[in-house]
């Protein structure tokens, strides 16, 4: 498949399925998990910080640790590929569904999930806290504002809305992925190293059911020999080829 044949395929598609990894927020400034890492936090390891064994032995640490991310995800802004597939989203109405494997928000900022489609953020979302009592999901308090550990409005305390190490995927949200990918004509893996199942399965649903995928990474991937057409390129210049003029 050619660039120009994968750019009519995605044009013609009505149904239109897409995750994407932290290559998507590599371009708004936002380090991945372990590039995080840095200074005070280096001599850590990722199950120091983001597991629920971690959080039991020591709520404050974790807790110092996501403000951190979370100061540094509001700061930021969406970039290219954010706007772009905002932008996909209003050209395909319901047939679009957009996956991440991101917790940073900038989706959802970039407008997606509000003009028809469907966004779903498979790991959780940093801006905000989940009740360890009842479950219930609240918006973090602005990071000058933020006490850790916070407390929701049921007054009890909250643990980062984020999935950790050693955690399911919340089972609706992977449900609804499976079905939206295995019901794609075109699906768009952008920016993700394909090797954190069960997301990185989800292309497979499409090709076993006939569909396209076409993958954007600037590095080949354990995903690559199997997808449709791979683009070699940063997220938004990839969906730039791939869209066409804006």
């Amino acid at each position: 498949m050619t660039p120009e044949q994968a750019r009519a395929a995605l044009n013609a598609a009505s149904r239109v399925a897409v995750l994407t990894g932290a290559g998507v927020s590599a371009e708004s400034g936002i380090p991945t998990f372990r590039d995080a890492q840095t200074g005070h936090w280096a001599r850590f390891r990722p199950e120091d910080l983001a597991s629920p064994g971690a959080y039991h032995q020591n709520p404050a640490l974790v807790w110092d640790w996501y403000a951190g991310r979370y100061r540094d995800v509001l700061a930021a802004q969406p970039g290219g590929a954010h706007l772009r597939l905002a932008e996909l989203e209003r050209r395909k109405g319901q047939g679009f569904f957009l996956a991440t494997q991101n917790v940073d928000g900038l989706h959802g900022r970039a407008g997606s999930g509000q003009a028809g489609g469907r966004l779903v953020e498979l790991h959780g979302n940093l801006v905000s806290g989940r009740d360890e009592v009842t479950g219930e999901i609240f918006p973090l308090p602005a990071p000058d504002e933020l006490v850790t550990p916070p407390t929701s409005p049921r007054g009890h305390r909250m643990r980062p809305n984020v999935v950790w190490f050693g955690e399911f995927l919340p089972e609706d949200a992977l449900a609804d992925a499976q079905l939206a990918f295995a019901q794609a004509e075109v699906a768009l893996v952008i920016g993700t190293s394909g090797v954190v199942y069960p997301a990185a399965g989800l292309a497979f649903k499409t090709l076993n059911r006939g569909g396209v995928v076409i993958e954007l990474n600037p590095e080949a991937t354990e995903l690559t020999p199997h997808v449709t057409f791979s683009l070699r390129d940063v997220a938004s210049r990839g969906l730039d080829t791939l869209m066409g003029p804006a």
